[in-house]
């Protein structure tokens, strides 16, 4: 379904949304969490893994390096589709940071816990979580 426009789903009906790895794809990404933020009840949580921002200087100028080097060129040579791949490793590097998505969250309306977000691997991912606030 289109997570702009859930409305097969009714306000207030789901106790948890999650998306992994796909958020970053979603064409209005503050359309999609508000729509998250409709369906789920009083309560409900919102939870979102997706590749992040690194969180270290020397580890994420050796991390692009083989992003943008080694993952195209693996994609040619298992898929034969470097252009996917290439894609994808420039939307990653468009993400929001994991400050500006937790911001992003609180925005649609969500409360988040802690700083919003625990970074994984040094930051090449993160989850993120919103609760709707009860009544």
């Amino acid at each position: 379904a289109n997570a702009e426009k859930l409305h097969m789903i009714e306000d207030e009906s789901i106790d948890l949304y999650t998306v992994a790895f796909g958020i970053r794809n979603f064409t209005n990404k503050d359309v999609a969490l508000r729509e998250a933020f409709r369906v789920l009840k009083p309560g409900g949580v919102f939870a979102c893994l997706e590749f992040s921002k690194v969180n270290n200087a020397l580890f994420n100028e050796a991390y692009k390096r083989w992003s943008f080097g080694a993952i195209p060129l693996i994609g040619q040579i298992v898929a034969g589709d470097r252009a996917s791949y290439q894609y994808l490793v420039e939307s990653i590097e468009k993400f929001p940071s994991q400050t500006e998505f937790r911001d992003m969250i609180q925005d649609a309306g969500f409360l988040v816990p802690g700083k919003g977000w625990e970074d994984l691997t040094g930051g090449i991912a993160a989850i993120h979580k919103g609760v709707k606030p009860a009544r």
